[in-house]
């Protein structure tokens, strides 16, 4: 992976229940140079200061208490307007309003293949300067 030093700089924010692919993720996006954050639920993500820093998220749909889909909505009314990576065990079509949202970068099915994820965060942290 071939990041400029802007890039590098950038953070992106993992939000996913389950321990293993967080820290999977984590792992992997840092091992690549990214500044990462990671959070257990949408609701410590919310509770943190982060989504006015972050640059890039990335968040499972299926979490307990508020759905990824619930917090991407969320974050737009509070006019956080983060590029956002959807990921999910269990791929079935987004409701037409998410799919439409400008800060949709991708959804992506568990285990995600790495190399489009990689692509899609370029993208993301590229539309978010």
């Amino acid at each position: 992976m071939n990041q400029d030093s802007n890039t590098a700089r950038m953070i992106v924010a993992i939000v996913d229940d389950d321990d293993s692919v967080r820290m999977a993720l984590d792992n992997l996006l840092r091992s690549m140079g990214y500044k990462i954050k990671t959070y257990c639920s949408a609701l410590a993500f919310l509770d943190s200061n982060d989504p006015a820093h972050t640059d890039c998220l990335i968040s499972d749909i299926q979490m307990p208490g508020m759905s990824g889909l619930e917090l991407h909505q969320h974050l737009l009314e509070m006019g956080h307007r983060i590029p956002t990576i959807f990921i999910t065990a269990y791929p079935e079509n987004l409701p037409q309003a998410i799919s439409e949202s400008p800060t949709l970068i991708a959804y992506l099915p568990k285990p995600c293949e790495t190399n489009k994820l990689l692509s899609y965060i370029e993208t993301a942290l590229h539309q978010h300067r």
